[in-house]
């Protein structure tokens, strides 16, 4: 019998379709309406903006509900990957983030991205360092949802990639803001460490505790086909959704930016381009090798790596930085890249699947004929 193929969603296919018309559509509302997108920010408490914060908790939420955490006590059988997967993200990624980008940003294409920022604390910084901090969130957060797809087109270990979601947003809850504190010291930035654990606790914890516990009660009184086929499915374009309004909101404040500077966006893309091929290159064609990985483990481990959380990061930027901060700029160009880019590298994974062992025949195991 045949089973149902697995597609993205009209939303999920075509992410950077959206983003693009979302950018389009947050200039012309920042020409035509300027006080819009002000009069919502200015809505706000403790410098977090409420209509941001529930557009944002509900871009998390579905990521969190989809977690199995009975999956997460069985990792210990396949170490492996997981070692792999934390090793990479949180002990090569965000340093080499940082790295490419101060190379690019704040030295190579220091001249091109001119100007200064008024953070909400008041201090002026030059606009090139708000970008940079904007890469060091990207690159401190791995990604807990659309990676879930990517592992799944690439024909990848479907329960060993929900183990490792699910090890990595707990890990970020104690991880995430120690490392953006020390990386955006380095780069001069002043570091809120109430905010930073605010947007952490708002962003990380408070939609995983709801997500764990609506899971529990839904598959309790529901059952579990019915949340992952109906549920679920309900779910996807509320939290993309839900991403989009952000950006039109976040674009409506950067229109004269983009507008006096069409290339700001290149600028910033290309050194979250090479991050994003230098990590999958570190984590599938070298240690993924080196220690014997399957190919079903391999792939997911590396998109993992090489993928980023983007909500997480723009939630976190707005948080600190503001609705209109380079920061929160920066986090938005790695969601319009990141889709086209994750589609090639699953096709390069399956391209080169023969390099790993095991796999033909885990294949076959899996798709029967």
């Amino acid at each position: 019998m045949k089973s149902k193929a697995k597609k993205l969603s009209i939303f999920e296919r075509y992410l950077s379709l959206w983003v693009f018309l979302c950018i389009i559509g947050g200039i012309l509302l920042g020409k035509i309406a300027p006080q819009l997108a002000s009069t919502l920010n200015d809505f706000s408490l403790y410098e977090v903006s409420i209509p941001i914060a529930i557009c944002l908790f509900f871009m998390m939420y579905p990521i969190m509900v989809k977690i199995d955490f009975n999956q997460v006590m069985k990792s210990a059988n396949t170490p492996k990957p997981v070692i792999l997967t934390f090793f990479i993200n949180w002990m090569v990624k965000p340093f080499t983030m940082f790295l490419i980008a101060y190379f690019f940003i704040g030295h190579l294409f220091k001249d091109f991205l001119p100007g200064t920022e008024v953070l909400p604390n008041g201090e002026t910084i030059e606009l090139w360092r708000s970008y940079i901090a904007g890469t060091i969130l990207l690159g401190i957060a791995p990604c807990t949802a659309m990676v879930l797809m990517w592992g799944y087109l690439a024909k990848g270990n479907n329960a060993l990639t929900l183990v490792m979601v699910a090890i990595n947003s707990l890990i970020m809850l104690f991880l995430y803001g120690p490392l953006g504190a020390l990386l955006l010291g380095v780069n001069s930035m002043p570091v809120p460490w109430e905010t930073m654990l605010l947007s952490v606790t708002a962003y990380v914890a408070f939609p995983l505790a709801m997500g764990y516990l609506s899971r529990k009660w839904i598959i309790k009184h529901k059952g579990l086909d019915w949340f992952n086929e109906k549920f679920l499915h309900w779910l996807t374009p509320i939290s993309i959704s839900a991403l989009l309004i952000t950006l039109v909101l976040l674009f409506s404040f950067k229109g004269e930016i983009i507008v006096n500077n069409p290339l700001t966006i290149l600028w910033i893309a290309i050194p979250l381009f090479i991050q994003t091929l230098l990590i999958f290159t570190i984590g599938y064609f070298f240690f993924a090798r080196w220690l014997k990985l399957p190919y079903q483990d391999a792939a997911p481990a590396a998109l993992i790596g090489a993928s980023n959380h983007f909500e997480v990061a723009i939630a976190t930027a707005i948080s600190l930085f503001g609705l209109s901060s380079g920061a929160a700029l920066a986090t938005v160009v790695g969601v319009l890249i990141e889709v086209p880019l994750m589609l090639m590298l699953v096709s390069l994974c399956k391209k080169t699947m023969h390099l790993f062992p095991e796999s033909g025949v885990r294949t076959k195991q899996k798709n029967p004929a």
